[in-house]
C-alpha cells in the first residue's frame, strides 16, 4: 500500500487524514469481510458511469479541457510514468461523484479519468436475473462485481493503455453490447462502494478516500432521488434502506474506513479536504513529471549509421526532380501540391510492399493457373497525424480499397516545447490491423514517436506499424529506430541536419502551409504546424 507520510496521524480542518501502517496494510486482506447470506435489494439506476469523453468537463462555475497529454514515455519508447490513481470509497449517496467532480474541478490538469465500479456488476445467470426482478438478488455483496476484470482495467489504465468499460444497464440487470472505449490518463479517479473490498484493488491504488457522510443525510438523498426520480412511496424507501442499505453500510462498507489515507467527511462541501487532496496530488504530478531534452536527443545519435529498417526511396531523376520542384521556394502552390501527391502516391506503393504476402495462384480467363501473391494480414489501416499527415489519405485510399483511416492531433506545448496529444479517433479492432502511420515530415521525432506509442498502446504490434514520411532528417530516423526498432520507417528522401530550431536542413519548408495555403508564424517549424509537433 502507498503511505502518505505528510497526512499521517493528522487532523486537519475536519479532514482526518489516517496511517497508512502496517495495521491497515492490504496484506493483511484476503477478502476484508467475510461473505454473509444476506440478501439485499437492487440498486435501481439506468446505465453505469465512466466518463472520459469529450475531453471535457463542464462545472457551474467553466469549462475544462482535459487535453494536451505531455508525454508519458521515456527516450526508450517504454512506460516511464504511471497514471495516479485516486479510490474514492463511502456509503450509497455520501457524496462520492460530487467529491470527485470538485477534484476534478480543483486539479485543473490535463486528461482526468472518471470510473465507477457500477461499470463492473457481473453479468447475471436467468436465476440471477430473476432474483433481480423480484428484488431478491445482492447488489450490495462484493461478490456483485466482477472484480477480475475491474483489476484488469485499471491496471491498464494506470499503466496508459487502451482499455474497454463495459457500460452496465440497471433497467434489464446486464451489460449493454457496445462498450466503451478509455484512454489516456494522467488522474483516474475510481469510485464505488466497494473500492477498497479487495487487495488487489487496494495495490493500484495511489491514494485512498473515504467519504463519509452522516446516515440521516444519505437517508434524505436517497429519499428524494428514488421519489422524484424512481417513482417511490416514502415508505418504500425507508423499508429498503433499513433492510438493506444500512446493513450493507455497517457490514461491507464502513470498515473499510479504516484503510483510508484521507477520510472527508460531509462530502463535497468539504473544501478544505478537497484542496489538501488537490495539493498533494499535484506535487505527485510534479515528481513524474518528463523533461524533454531536445538537445540531448539529437546529439545522442550523431555519426550512428543510419538503421537498417529505413526505407528510402530510390532517388531516380523523376524522384529527384519532384524533390527539386516541391523544394524549391519559388515553386507555386498548385505545382506544390500537384507534385506532391505524385511523389506521396510513389511513397504509399513503396510502403506496401513492405506488407506480408502468400502465394496465391488464381486461374486466368485463358483456364491457366498464375501463381501470385496475396496480402497476408487481416486489415491495413491508415493513421495521419494531423495536419499534414492527413494530405496521405487520398493516396493511401487511391491503392487500398475502402482503407479504414484513423486520425491523431499532437501540438507543441509553448511553456515546455514537450509534444502533446489532444485527439485521437482511432478504427475499432486496430490491434489485429497493419497499420500506415503518415505524417508528411519528421525533424526530431517527437510527435512520430507519441503516435507510435499510441498505437502501441491500443495493442498494435510494434512490427505491424510502417512509419511513412516525404521527408525526415537523420535525428528523427534514429529517434524513432532507437525507441521503436521493429517500425518500418519509410520516407522519399532522409536531410542530415536539424538546426538550433528544429527544422530540417535543406528541407522542406513549412509543408502545412505551402500545401493548405496558410501562413506561418515566424518561428514556425518544420512539423510545428504540420503535426503539429517536433
Amino acid at each position: 500500500m502507498n503511505s502518505h507520510p505528510a497526512f499521517s496521524g493528522a487532523r486537519i480542518s475536519g479532514c482526518w487524514a489516517l496511517r497508512s501502517d502496517g495495521s491497515n496494510s492490504e496484506g493483511s486482506l484476503d477478502r476484508l469481510l467475510p461473505a454473509v447470506a444476506t440478501t439485499l435489494s437492487p440498486r435501481k439506476r439506468t446505465t453505469s458511469q465512466c466518463k472520459s469523453e469529450p475531453p471535457l468537463l463542464r462545472t457551474n462555475k467553466r469549462t475544462i479541457y482535459t487535453a494536451g497529454r505531455p508525454p508519458w514515455y521515456n527516450e526508450h519508447g517504454t512506460q516511464s510514468k504511471e497514471a495516479f490513481v485516486i479510490g474514492l470509497c463511502g456509503g450509497s449517496a455520501s457524496g462520492k461523484t460530487t467529491v470527485a467532480r470538485k477534484i476534478i474541478e480543483a486539479l485543473d490538469v490535463p486528461w482526468v479519468v472518471l470510473l465507477s465500479m457500477d461499470s463492473f456488476y457481473k453479468v447475471l445467470s436467468v436465476e440471477e436475473q430473476q432474483l433481480a426482478k423480484s428484488n431478491d438478488y445482492n447488489f450490495d455483496h462484493p461478490d456483485a462485481f466482477d472484480i477480475t476484470l475491474l483489476v484488469h482495467t485499471l491496471r491498464k489504465l494506470k499503466q496508459g493503455k487502451s482499455v474497454k468499460i463495459p457500460v452496465y444497464d440497471f433497467t434489464i440487470h446486464g451489460r449493454q453490447k457496445e462498450w466503451k472505449t478509455v484512454y489516456g490518463a494522467s488522474v483516474i479517479i475510481f469510485e464505488g462502494i466497494m473500492s477498497f473490498a479487495d487487495k488487489e484493488l487496494l495495490k493500484l491504488l495511489d491514494m485512498k478516500i473515504f467519504v463519509d457522510t452522516d446516515s440521516d443525510i444519505r437517508l434524505v438523498r436517497r429519499l428524494h432521488r428514488d421519489i422524484t426520480e424512481r417513482g417511490r412511496d416514502i415508505e418504500g424507501v425507508i423499508k429498503q434502506y433499513n433492510k438493506f442499505v444500512k446493513p450493507a453500510f455497517e457490514q461491507y462498507i464502513e470498515p473499510t474506513m479504516r484503510l483510508a489515507d484521507i477520510v472527508v467527511p460531509r462530502g463535497g462541501g468539504n473544501m478544505v479536504a478537497i484542496d489538501l487532496i488537490v495539493q498533494h496530488v499535484h506535487s505527485q504530478l510534479e515528481e513524474r513529471k518528463l523533461r524533454w531534452d531536445m538537445a540531448a536527443l539529437a546529439s545522442a545519435h550523431q555519426s550512428q549509421p543510419l538503421p537498417e529498417t529505413l526505407s528510402v526511396l530510390e532517388s531516380t531523376p523523376q524522384v529527384r526532380g519532384m524533390h527539386t520542384i516541391i523544394r524549391n521556394k519559388e515553386t507555386s502552390r498548385d505545382e506544390f501540391i500537384f507534385y506532391s501527391k505524385r511523389l506521396m502516391r510513389l511513397l504509399i506503393e513503396h510502403a506496401l510492399s513492405f506488407l506480408p504476402f502468400q502465394i496465391c495462384t488464381v486461374q486466368t480467363p485463358q483456364g491457366q493457373d498464375y501463381d501470385g501473391r496475396s496480402f497476408h494480414g487481416k486489415r491495413i489501416t491508415g493513421v495521419s497525424i494531423l495536419r499534414a499527415g492527413e494530405t496521405m489519405e487520398p493516396a493511401l485510399r487511391a491503392v487500398c480499397k475502402d482503407v479504414r483511416i484513423g486520425k491523431i492531433l499532437i501540438q507543441t506545448n509553448q511553456d515546455t516545447g514537450e509534444p502533446e496529444l489532444h485527439y485521437l479517433r482511432l478504427p475499432k479492432d486496430i490491434s489485429e490491423d497493419h497499420v500506415i502511420l503518415m505524417d508528411c515530415t519528421v525533424s526530431t521525432g517527437a510527435a512520430a514517436m507519441m503516435a507510435v506509442r499510441v498505437l502501441l498502446d491500443h495493442d498494435v504490434q510494434e512490427d505491424k506499424i510502417f512509419l511513412v514520411s516525404l521527408l525526415m532528417a537523420e535525428m528523427g530516423v534514429h529517434s524513432v529506430a532507437y525507441a521503436f526498432p521493429q517500425v518500418k520507417i519509410i520516407t522519399t528522401a532522409v536531410d542530415k541536419k536539424v538546426n538550433d530550431l528544429f527544422h530540417i536542413i535543406p528541407g522542406i519548408g513549412n509543408f502545412g502551409d505551402r500545401y493548405f495555403g496558410t501562413d506561418a508564424p515566424p518561428d514556425w517549424s518544420d512539423d510545428d504546424l504540420d503535426d503539429p509537433c517536433y
